[in-house]
C-alpha cells in the first residue's frame, strides 16, 4: 500500500496545488488576502516538492507532464490577475 501511495504522491501534490489555487482565488475575491497569500505560498512550495519527489523516485508520468505545467501557469496567472485587480500591477502585463 505504501508503494502505491509513493508512486502517486507527486500527482496528488499537483492536484492539491490546483485546488489550493482555486480556493485562494475565491478567498482573494472575498478580500481574505492573507489566507490567499498563504495558499499561493503553498502552491509555490508544493511545486518544488512534487518536482523533487517525481525526479528523485523516477515517477515521471504523462499526467504529471500535463498537469504540472498547467498548475504552474494557473499559479502565475492567478497571481497576476489578483495583483492587477488590486492596482499593484498594470493590466496590460
Amino acid at each position: 500500500m505504501k508503494k502505491k501511495i509513493k508512486k502517486v504522491l507527486p500527482n496528488i501534490i499537483t492536484l492539491s496545488r490546483v485546488i489550493a489555487l482555486v480556493i485562494g482565488f475565491i478567498l482573494f475575491l472575498k478580500e481574505k488576502i492573507v489566507m490567499s497569500i498563504c495558499l499561493y505560498i503553498y502552491g509555490s512550495i508544493s511545486d518544488a516538492l512534487d518536482g523533487y519527489l517525481a525526479r528523485k523516485n523516477n515517477l515521471v508520468t504523462n499526467f504529471g507532464k500535463f498537469m504540472d505545467p498547467l498548475a504552474d501557469k494557473l499559479l502565475v496567472c492567478s497571481a497576476l490577475i489578483c495583483l492587477s485587480s488590486m492596482g499593484k500591477l498594470a493590466a496590460w502585463i
